[in-house]
């Protein structure tokens, strides 16, 4: 076994272990501490443990939400990296997460305000429109401006506007039902239920199956588009895949948990440096695992650092993750100057 083989084999079981940690320690702390031994009880059978319906109602649903959502952001990151052929490119940086935030809160405010329900998957649609659009107009702007770190701040400035409309939304909005909507719109766990939880985990496995299986053609694209040629792969058919698997994973996250900053981009960046490889058959499980970790971890943070009161996780994750953005642009321009 090669080194590089086996410091894998170590990171993926290094990062296994502490997602599991992470699980545990995530649901028996909170308002209400619980102990391991209540937790498997629980799980196993909820009824005969006294905090059992805290456990199966409230804190359960909010940590798969936050492995499979952030692990499901981190992989679209590393989709838009591809894409891009860059490594600060992200749903969040790219204002997409933010467009797909506007369409949510449109459709919630419209439709709520008339007294109609809204299924989980007319979320997800919003959320999916709303980040084809911004996508299309990155897209746009990538053909006239070549230069990375100001396609960047056009994306910024997309995000922006999009928030800037969206708080006006929120704000004008009356109706009772949609009280939430704020903290939603600054990203949040809080109040996600188990059916969200099982509709954006179909959604998100499917994606990552199809990610998977088009993981050949991906690696052969991030080589360069005339490398994907001389290999057989239609650059068309692939750049339609990376956007609509990377739009549907982004909007699956927003459409549950409101825009969360910085996972997209800067985990696909450090699962690199762990990995010391891009092939995307090690970079979408890393990248998956590497998202859950984190996203659990700045979760919990947000909900316990200030309890009673919780701050939104993109708050967190920015702390945390923002410097690493920070580096990638410095390094960036270093090298371009070497």
């Amino acid at each position: 076994m090669d080194s590089i083989s086996r410091r894998i084999k170590i990171a993926f079981i290094g990062m296994i272990v502490l997602l599991v940690v992470f699980f545990f320690v995530s649901v028996g702390v909170g308002s209400a501490d619980i102990s391991v031994i209540d937790i498997i009880k629980s799980l196993v059978n909820p009824g005969e443990v006294y905090m059992g319906k805290i456990i199966i109602s409230i804190r359960l649903p909010r940590i798969i939400g936050a492995i499979v959502l952030g692990g499901a952001l981190s992989v679209s990151g590393f989709l838009l990296q591809v894409f891009f052929g860059n490594p600060i490119a992200g749903p969040y940086v790219l204002g997409i997460s933010s467009s797909a935030k506007l369409f949510v809160a449109l459709s919630m405010v419209f439709l709520l305000g008339r007294g109609v329900n809204i299924s989980s998957l007319v979320l997800v649609v919003s959320a999916f429109i709303g980040s084809l659009i911004a996508m299309g107009i990155v897209m746009s702007l990538s053909q006239k401006v070549r230069n990375m770190s100001l396609l960047v701040v056009c994306g910024v400035m997309i995000g922006y506007i999009c928030s800037a409309i969206t708080e006006f939304v929120v704000t004008f909005a009356d109706d009772t039902n949609i009280v939430n909507l704020h903290n939603w719109s600054l990203g949040s766990f809080s109040g996600i239920s188990m059916d969200h939880v099982v509709v954006s985990s179909v959604i998100v496995i499917i994606a990552i199956v199809f990610t998977v299986i088009f993981s050949k053609p991906i690696g052969a694209f991030q080589l360069g588009e005339n490398y994907a040629r001389n290999m057989g792969v239609n650059i068309k058919h692939i750049r339609i895949v990376l956007i609509l698997l990377s739009s549907i994973l982004s909007a699956t996250v927003t459409a549950f948990a409101g825009p969360i900053s910085f996972v997209g981009i800067a985990v696909p960046h450090i699962m690199r440096g762990i990995m010391k490889t891009a092939k995307p058959l090690v970079m979408i499980p890393a990248c998956f695992l590497g998202g859950a970790i984190i996203t659990l971890f700045c979760d919990g943070i947000a909900r316990t650092a200030f309890a009673p009161t919780e701050i939104s996780i993109s708050a967190v994750t920015s702390v945390f993750l923002a410097p690493v953005v920070i580096y990638l642009l410095v390094a960036r321009k270093e090298a371009a100057r070497g």
